[in-house]
């Protein structure tokens, strides 16, 4: 699928940077950006899964990839894999925050602040750390493009039980990028935000469910399948196109946007 939209020279002499590199979205957006020419800098919690985004992404084009294993709730660690990766590529155009977190799934009332903080400090508070430290190299080189994963949970959809935590670092997450859009906007850094609804990813392993959830939870049917355009859920490639457009020079004028990709999910609920 990913092989019928690609342009070698599409990011030629451009380097991005993607978090929560390891493994779905993040994974597939990447080797897209390596595919279509550009150095990447690639960031995720799991060392195994991010050196082996880095090999397959060096197997497209030799030394066009460096790994770094990170944290991105960690401010030492989010500053340090930026300031290498952008010095080892001399310089850095593109940023992809994408990592996240489920977090603990729970009753209002029975989730623990501790857990509350986490998923929070993870989402929201990892988006602003690495924008944050991207931002000084984006603007020595002129501007830039910001993608940031936000969710249709807390934009668009109410539905997802026991997640308030999760849904109020999302709302977050879009409020965020319409400031930083306005910000920026004097600098060429472009911002957009994008809302993915069910996408087939391994975010689920970060996830813990406290079985309270399903006495706060109210019923809700899709005899068709939740998302009506494909009956089923999206792809990680599905995702890497939009975010590879917003990041190219054909978006040049798209910033500030909140960009849903769901096949008419949020529109059941």
């Amino acid at each position: 699928m990913m092989e019928s939209t690609i342009n070698i020279h599409r990011f030629a002499g451009k380097t991005a940077l993607v978090t929560g590199a390891g493994s779905g979205i993040g994974k597939a957006t990447a080797l897209k950006f390596v595919a279509e020419g550009a150095n990447v800098i690639l960031c995720d919690l799991s060392l195994e899964r991010i050196r082996e985004t880095e090999a397959e992404a060096n197997a497209i084009r030799p030394d066009a990839a460096l790994a770094f294993e990170m944290d991105i709730a960690n401010e030492e660690q989010v500053k340090h894999a930026i300031q290498a990766g952008a010095e080892h590529f001399s310089g850095l155009d593109i940023v992809f925050a994408n990592a996240g977190i489920n977090g603990v799934l729970a009753p209002i009332d029975e989730i623990g602040f501790e857990d509350w903080q986490r998923t929070i400090n993870t989402n929201l508070g990892g988006t602003f750390l690495t924008i944050k430290y991207a931002l000084p190299f984006l603007k020595e080189h002129g501007g830039g493009s910001i993608v940031i994963t936000s969710s249709i949970n807390g934009n668009t959809t109410f539905a997802s039980f026991g997640m308030s935590a999760y849904s109020t670092s999302k709302a977050g997450q879009v409020a965020f990028a319409k400031m930083a859009a306005l910000e920026l906007a004097q600098f060429k850094v472009r911002v957009n935000v994008i809302c993915p609804g069910a996408i087939s990813t391994n975010i689920d392993q970060s996830t813990e469910m406290n079985e309270l959830v399903r006495n706060i939870a109210i019923p809700i049917e899709f005899p068709n399948g939740r998302q009506p355009l494909a009956g089923q859920s999206g792809s990680a490639d599905n995702v890497a196109d939009l975010v590879t457009f917003l990041s190219s020079p054909e978006a040049a004028h798209i910033t500030g946007a909140q960009i849903t990709i769901d096949g008419a999910e949020s529109l059941l609920c």
